[in-house]
């Protein structure tokens, strides 16, 4: 398992210049505001549809939930962007039995109410209003190797491009589980979430 790596130096950096690009590339960005339960680690669900994603939810950590930030990302990306490990990225190393560890590693961060750990359940890069949205088996391994006393918050970001730099915004929600959880019911209250953000943006003025 390729693990997260703390330097302060490294995060604060970086920490500072993804406000300032976020800033930089895009006209505005929105997020809709709503209750964290501090005394629960967060286990965040967003889509995944571009390079920006990561780190508009790293900074939405920033500015909303305030808490440690882990993301699971492919070794590949591990790889290719050496900063990420030092921002809470952490990566399956190869396939097979290190994939499971690392899912059950996901899964006991999220008994830590300090921590929020980011999934992109999708898995892998998908156009920005696709008519649903994927989840890998994976996100239940995770959920399923915790204590289970996380909040679950979907994210559901989408992109205009009414001016020269685009405008992002995130469609926050909240989602009590149910006793029991499948992978089926997350990923259909998820796109329930997400319809629902599509439907909003179209009233959004330009």
């Amino acid at each position: 398992m390729h693990q997260s790596r703390k330097n302060f130096i490294v995060f604060n950096f970086f920490s500072w210049y993804i406000r300032y690009i976020l800033k930089k590339d895009f006209a505005a960005y929105g997020f809709n505001h709503f209750e964290v339960k501090a005394q629960k680690a967060v286990l965040l669900l967003a889509n995944h549809f571009s390079w920006w994603d990561g780190f508009i939810m790293f900074q939405l950590n920033r500015l909303v939930f305030k808490k440690e930030f882990h993301v699971l990302v492919t070794e590949e990306e591990y790889k290719k962007h050496w900063f990420l490990k030092y921002l809470g990225a952490f990566a399956a190393e190869g396939k097979g039995k290190d994939v499971l560890e690392t899912l059950l590693s996901a899964g006991k961060l999220l008994d830590d109410p300090a921590n929020l750990v980011l999934l992109f359940p999708q898995g892998k890069l998908y156009p920005v209003y696709s008519d649903s949205i994927a989840f890998e088996k994976g996100v239940m391994q995770a959920v399923n190797a915790s204590k289970k006393e996380f909040q679950i918050v979907f994210a559901a970001s989408l992109i205009s491009y009414a001016e020269r730099k685009p405008k992002m915004q995130t469609y926050l929600a909240n989602w009590e589980a149910e006793e029991y959880m499948s992978l089926q019911l997350l990923k259909s209250e998820y796109n329930k979430h997400y319809d629902q953000a599509v439907k909003d943006q179209s009233r959004m003025p330009v």
